[in-house]
């Protein structure tokens, strides 16, 4: 056989095996980001703390771990674990789904059509994964061991403030995911393109676009974080302005009288500086995985983590000019 082997495009993938990845995808990327965020959530708090005045993400983490020890940067990963597996596989089901529906026959370029289906897997996603934020921000706001665990938290923020609370900020969050996902599904998707327009598996091109399409949509949605952070946090606020707060204009105004415009971006670096590996880790591990579970109908093909690579589905020229299929000699 000749030894130049060609790689063909990447197939499309069913709708289990891209669940099953962005379920995979989604957790690696929030459980390795984690204390990035946990420090994100104290700077965007609306109170008078040494945590939410902190101007850097180095002086968040020394106030942090001198006064609670390093551990209560991983305060709430159990909520955002638990809740990033489902949520993310039925994200990045619908928006494949709805992909090909808004881009029909292949088309190569759709950045309309990227957007809705970004949009769509959206409106799936938060509906599912909102109340384990809510869990997450109010465990990674405590400070020492009020709460035990998320069974814990979550049943305190029944009792005491009711249903309504773990969805309070869900508008909010549709407010501010919805552009957020319309930018980066489409910007990751035109990115891909433009760096390896033969469609060819090349994790390098996935995770560029992925961080650079996740750190773009995150800076411009920071204002919206803001006012979600301050109505999921507001239960545990000593501040009586923030705990009287009933929705999204209450929020608004409440953060420009008290912090000013930019009260709005507080929390904007390390917003960005999770977005943009987490989304380079999501968009790295979720492309891996799905030639990892597709294989060619006839031997389902795996991929070997050493090799970075490789494809499993390799076109070949036989002695006898023929085209064949076949697994490459790196596949498992």
């Amino acid at each position: 056989m000749d030894d130049d082997l060609d790689y063909e495009a990447l197939p499309n993938s069913p709708t289990h095996v891209n669940m099953i990845a962005g379920a995979l995808a989604g957790i690696t990327e929030h459980a390795l980001m984690y204390p990035v965020d946990s420090i994100k959530t104290r700077m965007q708090m609306q109170s008078q703390t040494p945590f939410s005045s902190s101007s850097s993400v180095s002086a968040a983490i020394a106030r942090i771990s001198s006064a609670e020890g390093a551990s209560a940067l991983w305060r709430g990963v159990t909520s955002v674990i638990i809740g990033a597996g489902p949520a993310h596989a039925l994200s990045f089901g619908v928006y494949e789904f709805m992909k090909e529906r808004f881009c029909p026959d292949g088309e190569s370029s759709s950045v309309l059509g990227w957007a809705a289906a970004g949009a769509c897997a959206t409106i799936a996603h938060d509906g599912l994964m909102t109340p384990f934020d809510v869990i997450k921000q109010r465990m990674q706001i405590e400070s020492g061991a009020r709460f035990s665990g998320l069974q814990s938290c979550a049943s305190h923020i029944l009792k005491t403030e009711g249903l309504r609370a773990f969805y309070v900020s869900y508008p909010t969050t549709l407010l501010m995911n919805i552009p957020f996902h319309m930018i980066h599904f489409s910007s990751y998707e035109y990115v891909k393109k433009s760096l390896n327009p033969t469609g060819e598996y090349d994790p390098k091109s996935h995770c560029v676009a992925g961080g650079l399409a996740g750190g773009m949509a995150a800076a411009l949605t920071t204002p919206l974080d803001v006012v979600k952070t301050v109505l999921q946090t507001k239960g545990s606020s000593e501040d009586a302005a923030v705990r009287n707060v009933k929705g999204l204009n209450d929020a608004v105004a409440l953060i420009r009288r008290q912090s000013g415009w930019r009260g709005f971006f507080r929390g904007i670096g390390p917003r960005v500086m999770t977005h943009v590996p987490a989304t380079a880790i999501s968009w790295t591990t979720y492309e891996f995985l799905k030639i990892w579970f597709v294989g060619t109908p006839e031997k389902p093909a795996k991929v070997s983590v050493a090799s970075s690579v490789v494809l499993p589905f390799r076109k070949l020229e036989c002695e006898k000019g023929c085209n064949c299929s076949s697994v490459s000699s790196n596949a498992v």
